[in-house]
């Protein structure tokens, strides 16, 4: 039954990276020229930057572009990150959406996407022993902030990651707050909830509920990580929310 319902996420998978534009129902958010509809964020509470007087938001917003500038660039459509500076994060406040992304990273970095600006599925370098005893040896795609090892979702179901030098993709599907992950074709999280990271030191069940919208942040740090083909396809609220 499970391998039904994704069939589709593997068919839309594998679509774009052949095509390279977008398949059906899904728009891009990069547009493979420059940093438009993009500023800077680092791990940090969207509801206190979201609180912000329209002069201070303003503010931050300019420093923000100053500092991915000096990070990012943009070469034959693809966005690159040297591994430092202010994560990249969409303009536009995102509800429930299937994205639709491609990575490529190196030895020691560390990386991954934020939803609604809370973290992440991770992206790691899979190789790196010393993070092994983080999980890193199981792979990335997995909700890596939900806590500790065994909690529903913080780790892959499958290694699948491709080695340096190829192109990996991502196909998240988030609504409400349960998130499904597609790595390359194989489902790495079977709708598991995302915790809310800002809340982390209260009991779960006790946890405030995630934001209903936030932005989605490409993290990058610790070494050059690539990124292309990266479109959203929005969602209508599930009933139950």
């Amino acid at each position: 039954m499970k391998t039904y319902i994704f069939l589709p996420f593997l068919f839309l998978a594998s679509s774009f990276v052949l095509v390279g534009k977008p398949p059906a129902g899904f728009s891009p958010i990069f547009n493979g020229k420059d940093l438009s509809g993009w500023w800077g964020l680092k791990t940090e509470d969207p509801a206190k930057w979201m609180n912000l007087s329209s002069e201070e938001l303003k503010k931050k917003k300019k420093a923000s572009i100053e500092d991915i500038k000096k990070h990012w660039t943009v070469k034959e459509g693809i966005l690159i990150n040297d591994g430092k500076g202010l994560y990249l994060s969409t303009e536009k406040n995102y509800k429930d959406f299937e994205l639709l992304v491609e990575y490529k990273t190196v030895a020691k970095a560390d990386s991954g996407i934020y939803l609604r600006g809370v973290p992440q599925v991770q992206i790691w370098d899979t190789t790196e022993e010393a993070k092994w005893k983080l999980g890193a040896d199981k792979g990335s795609g997995g909700l890596w902030n939900n806590g500790k090892a065994g909690s529903p979702g913080r780790d892959p179901l499958v290694h699948a990651d491709k080695p340096f030098g190829e192109w990996n993709s991502f196909h998240i599907t988030m609504k409400g707050t349960i998130v499904s992950v597609v790595l390359n074709d194989k489902l790495v999280v079977d709708k598991a909830p995302l915790n809310n990271f800002w809340d982390r030191k209260t009991p779960i069940s006790e946890r405030k509920p995630l934001a209903k919208s936030g932005p989605i942040q490409l993290q990058t740090h610790g070494g050059e990580i690539s990124w292309r083909n990266i479109y959203v396809k929005e969602l209508s609220a599930p009933k139950s929310d």
